[in-house]
C-alpha cells in the first residue's frame, strides 16, 4: 500500500512540475514590453493600451509623457502592478481555458510605464 501511495505522489509531482514548466507562459516577469495602440483613459493620468496580441492594459506613468502619444502605436516598457496577483489571475484563466471553459483568455493588467517609443503616428 505504501508503494502505491508513493507512486501516486511521484506521478502527481511529475505532472505538476511539467505543468509549471509550460513554455507557453505569457511572460511572467514583473517587467513587460508591450506594443499596441494608446488611448486616453478615464482621467488625465490614466491611459489604455490595446496590445497587438489582444491584451489590454491600463497604463500610467509619473516620469514618461503618455498624453503626447494618444492615438499612436507605441512600444511601452514598464512594471506590472501587483505582478504576483496578476500572474496568478492569468494562470487561473489559462487553467479554465485549458479545461474547455469558453472564456476570454486575453490578458488584462495594470502597467506603470518607465519607457515609451512611438512605432507609428496612428493605430491600425
Amino acid at each position: 500500500m505504501r508503494k502505491l501511495l508513493l507512486c501516486l505522489v511521484l506521478a502527481c509531482t511529475s505532472v505538476w512540475v511539467l505543468a509549471a514548466d509550460d513554455s507557453s507562459d505569457k511572460g511572467k516577469s514583473d517587467t513587460r514590453t508591450i506594443t499596441g495602440c494608446l488611448s486616453q483613459g478615464d482621467n488625465a493620468k490614466e491611459f489604455n493600451l490595446k496590445a497587438e496580441d489582444g491584451s489590454t492594459w491600463e497604463v500610467r506613468s509619473s516620469n514618461v509623457s503618455l498624453a503626447e502619444h494618444v492615438g499612436h502605436t507605441v512600444t511601452a516598457t514598464g512594471v506590472v502592478s501587483n505582478a504576483t496577483a496578476h500572474n496568478m489571475k492569468e494562470d487561473t484563466k489559462d487553467m479554465a481555458h485549458d479545461t474547455g471553459m469558453k472564456k476570454d483568455n486575453k490578458e488584462h493588467g495594470h502597467l506603470k510605464v518607465t519607457d515609451v517609443k512611438m512605432v507609428s503616428d496612428s493605430c491600425k
